[in-house]
């Protein structure tokens, strides 16, 4: 039995008629909409301090634009438009802006400190093709017209590991439907964690759904490898670093 088989059979979901689901026994609600996430806890000071107050203000995407036309979010025609949910340092970001300068990409994240960090990254290179957002991405999310984007990346999310707090989890059946309103056809979800529980838990709900293919190869170690054209996170290298097995996990929007 392959690894993958044994992960299928770890989880039992079932989507009730009232529109909750049930994981192995636990009625979850169909999105929990209150945000759960730390923004403070760390002093910023120095140059994080500096670049918060003069850069922030340069790359932030404010709330009364998320319900304008997203090509007028950058000052240069972009080709297509990608997301990043809790671009924690903004390595990943950074590295797809520099590589990617024709796409347009959305980056969130609520904890101030590593939006600190973020911006160090950005202001090396000062892309033109990133907006930012240092807050909830989910009022973006809903405000953005069907079909216009191409990619969302979710990177290494908090698994909020106690049972309580799954109701917490970015991955849920209201934020997936979002996500495959928001996608193109033959756009990609990317996901990545290296906690197993939260991929077990990936996996069965995008598998419970209609809407969505697995695209990379579950009976092999292709899961198990990341792409060339994804650059590695802090959380990520923290967990190779252990030993801890990674997921790399791509969904196309059917």
């Amino acid at each position: 039995m392959t690894e993958y088989n044994k992960i299928k059979q770890k989880q039992e979901v079932i989507h009730n008629d009232d529109g909750t689901i049930t994981v192995n026994g636990e009625k979850h609600i169909h999105g929990d909409k209150k945000f759960y996430g730390r923004r403070g806890g760390r002093t910023i000071d120095g140059y994080r301090k500096e670049l918060m107050e003069n850069y922030l203000p340069q790359l932030e995407l404010k709330p009364s634009e998320y319900s304008q036309d997203p090509k007028t979010w950058f000052n240069e025609p972009m080709d297509e438009l990608w997301v990043e949910v809790g671009c924690g340092g903004g390595e990943h970001l950074s590295w797809q802006a520099q590589n990617n300068k024709n796409i347009g990409i959305v980056g969130a994240e609520p904890f101030l400190f590593s939006v600190g960090s973020m911006l160090r990254h950005l202001k090396e290179h000062e892309p033109k093709n990133v907006r930012l957002i240092a807050d909830d991405i989910r009022p973006m999310l809903e405000s953005l017209p069907d079909q216009s984007v191409s990619r969302v990346f979710l990177l290494f999310p908090d698994p909020w590991p106690k049972v309580k707090h799954h109701r917490r989890r970015f991955v849920n059946p209201h934020n997936l439907d979002t996500i495959s309103r928001i996608l193109k056809k033959g756009g990609e979800f990317r996901f990545g964690s290296d906690h197993a529980e939260l991929v077990t838990w990936t996996l069965k709900h995008l598998e419970e759904r209609t809407d969505f293919k697995i695209s990379v190869d579950m009976t092999s170690n292709e899961w198990r490898t990341r792409p060339d054209d994804w650059c590695p996170t802090r959380y990520e290298q923290k967990a190779v670093s252990k030993g801890i097995p990674c997921a790399y996990l791509i969904f196309t929007k059917i």
